[in-house]
């Protein structure tokens, strides 16, 4: 629109509106009578459709419950910026916090040692030493303490009590989660009925602290096991269903129960998704507080988002700095009251004052400097979020409606079918990083060898199982990161390398000009890292000869010839036999090798090397080809 002398002016006017037919002819056209659906359309985990173009028709109405926030706008810089420790010691946690409290941080989480974890012991002296200093009526203190909960929780009311802090202006969450719990260890000391029961006790003891969340429902042991995102969100509501119900057998009712119990849900590198993630579980808890007769509870509840584990890279880890910003910056966009950012050496082990800054100060960027927490529900309106979100929600409102049919998400966990629907997500997901439909950057695409420069100190054992009988028994969810498998292969290598002295490496017989194998070249060169193989560039060879040549000079044992399809017509088998010839006991090829397979094999080809094949099985051979198991 234009401001004229008359008022407003369309632009559009006088021009007849282009219609979806008319936009798909000329994509048709351009695709060439390639499969649209192929080319085009992608889909997500859940299999919901990621289309090419959106229009107003895909935009949601505007009674969906609380999709775009739980007020009419957002407070202050928008969100709450969490960083979560993980020590031992107390001194040393409480050094961490005073400085990430002088460094902008405005809450703090503490992992308390609880068997299979590493952490805080819960009593109280130990909570004292750590926070010393700090104003615990102004910093909310966020716990994560497994079957300690009740110990810790105890530990941090003392603290408040012995501060004079009075219940109405006492901040945090105390993270009890018993069936979360139950899905990451597999066990609890206590039947299910006895844990609900001193989950209802702990809300019991916070109704006067408006300001404290008891309980947790956590979908992150779920996305760490490979959920999909409506997987994620129809266990976080089903757990928090679960916790309703049982708060509403001890006399808390729903209006009050809500607002006590913290949804978080886990974040990775895929913004849009992660953003409609949050905003379909505020849509989904709103669902669920409005059928209970308490929608305006929903006004109280805080929902968390924690960036991922499972998206996390111990290789070449400064990749996790994009990739938790790119995850704060959707939980922020998403609407998110708290977020913690995950130090990016997360995954080596214990961060230090550099990772934690790093940590912080990504999401001061993104508040501060970027002002995403400015404007509520920013992603409002657009057409592609708006779809998205809504598929999402309907997605995991009908995976809940099945949990809750099986008899819950207890019932669920129980059985094992829970457990078997995420797996074969995972390993669906596992299938595409492998084939490279999903490339995982400085892991599986762009991998870097050598000294990435990155050191953090291991973490400790984590505390020993309790000798006591379980209660309950169900299998553990199977938590992984996705960069294990090719993490294991550069392990694998390395440790060669160190018990040799030479690391494994395959010579790249480059024929033809640069313009000519660059493509495969640097393919090939990246593929073969991934598996911790080197392969070095050059500008070519200008046949096979002289690539054999240069190839027994270079001490290899190994060879794999790279050129577009044309140079291969003409140079492949000549290559082939000149490198046999030169004493290459493997001759791979990057490529497919389409109807002239048998030429070069009989040329003394041994394997061909190209994209959308299994990449970790394929590298494992090449490493045990190469001498690794020798």
């Amino acid at each position: 629109m234009t401001a004229g002398a008359e008022g407003m002016v369309k632009l559009a006017d006088g021009f007849e509106a282009a219609s979806r037919d008319q936009w798909r002819a000329l994509v048709d056209k351009a695709i060439k009578g390639a499969d649209f659906e192929k080319r085009l359309v992608s889909r997500t985990a859940d299999g919901l459709r990621v289309e090419p173009l959106y229009t107003p028709g895909d935009a949601l109405s505007a009674e969906a419950p609380f999709v775009r926030g739980t007020g009419a706008g957002r407070a202050g810089l928008g969100w709450d910026i969490r960083q979560f420790h993980i020590e031992t010691d107390p001194v040393a946690a409480n050094t961490a916090i005073l400085e990430d409290l002088d460094g902008g941080v405005t809450s703090i989480g503490l992992q308390i040692a609880a068997p299979g974890s590493v952490g805080l012991p819960a009593d109280a002296a130990s909570l004292e030493r750590a926070l010393k200093g700090v104003l615990l009526d102004m910093c909310p203190v966020s716990l994560v303490a497994g079957d300690r909960t009740a110990e810790a929780a105890a530990s941090l009311a003392g603290l408040w009590d012995k501060a004079g802090i009075s219940p109405a202006k006492r901040r945090g969450s105390l993270g009890g989660d018993p069936i979360g719990d139950l899905a990451r260890t597999g066990r609890s000391t206590k039947s299910i009925d006895a844990a609900l029961a001193d989950a209802a006790v702990l809300v019991k003891s916070t109704l006067a602290s408006t300001s404290v969340q008891a309980l947790r429902a956590d979908g992150v042991p779920y996305h760490m096991a490979g959920a999909s995102e409506a997987q994620e969100l129809a266990a976080i509501l089903a757990t928090l269903v679960a916790y309703l119900r049982a708060l509403e057998v001890a006399g808390v009712a729903v209006k009050d129960a809500l607002p006590k119990i913290e949804p978080v849900v886990s974040l990775d590198d895929d913004q849009f998704l992660g953003l409609a993630k949050l905003r379909a579980l505020r849509r989904l808890v709103g669902r669920v507080a409005q059928v209970c007769g308490a929608a305006d509870a929903m006004k109280g509840v805080r929902l968390s988002a924690v960036t991922s584990m499972r998206m996390m890279s111990k290789r070449d880890p400064w990749n996790n700095i994009l990739r938790t910003t790119i995850a704060c910056a959707a939980g922020a966009l998403g609407g998110a009251d708290a977020i913690c950012v995950l130090p990016f050496t997360m995954a080596l082990g214990r961060p230090d004052a550099f990772a934690r800054r790093v940590a912080r100060n990504v999401q001061i960027v993104c508040q501060e400097e970027s002002n995403l927490g400015r404007v509520a529900d920013p992603a409002g309106g657009s057409w592609y979020v708006e779809r998205l979100t809504d598929d999402l929600a309907t997605r995991a409102w009908g995976l809940f409606q099945a949990i809750e049919a099986k008899g819950g998400i207890v019932a669920g966990l129980s059985s094992g079918a829970l457990q078997d629907e995420i797996a074969a997500t995972a390993a669906e997901r596992r299938k595409a990083i492998a084939t490279g439909r999903i490339e995982l950057t400085g892991v599986s695409a762009f991998p870097l060898l050598g000294d990435d420069g990155v050191k953090a100190e291991p973490w400790p054992a984590p505390a020993a199982a309790a000798d006591r009988t379980a209660a309950v028994s169900v299998r553990p969810l199977s938590m992984t990161r996705l960069a294990e498998p090719f993490e294991a292969l550069r392990d694998a290598a390395d440790a060669h390398a160190e018990k040799t002295g030479k690391q494994l490496a395959v010579f790249l017989a480059s024929i033809g000009q640069v313009i000519d194998h660059n493509v495969r070249s640097t393919w090939i060169k990246n593929y073969l890292a991934a598996g911790g193989i080197a392969a070095a560039m050059t500008d070519g060879y200008p046949d096979g000869e002289a690539a054999a040549s240069a190839f027994k000079a270079s001490g290899a044992s190994a060879a794999c010839i790279c050129s577009s399809d044309a140079v291969n017509a003409v140079h492949a088998e000549a290559t082939a036999r000149a490198l046999k010839a030169a004493g290459a006991r493997l001759v791979l090829m990057a490529g497919r090798p389409g109807d002239k397979e048998a030429a070069l094999r009989a040329a003394g080809v041994d394997q061909f090397l190209f994209a959308g094949a299994d990449a970790v099985a394929t590298l494992a051979d090449l490493q045990s080809k190469l001498g690794i198991n020798a």
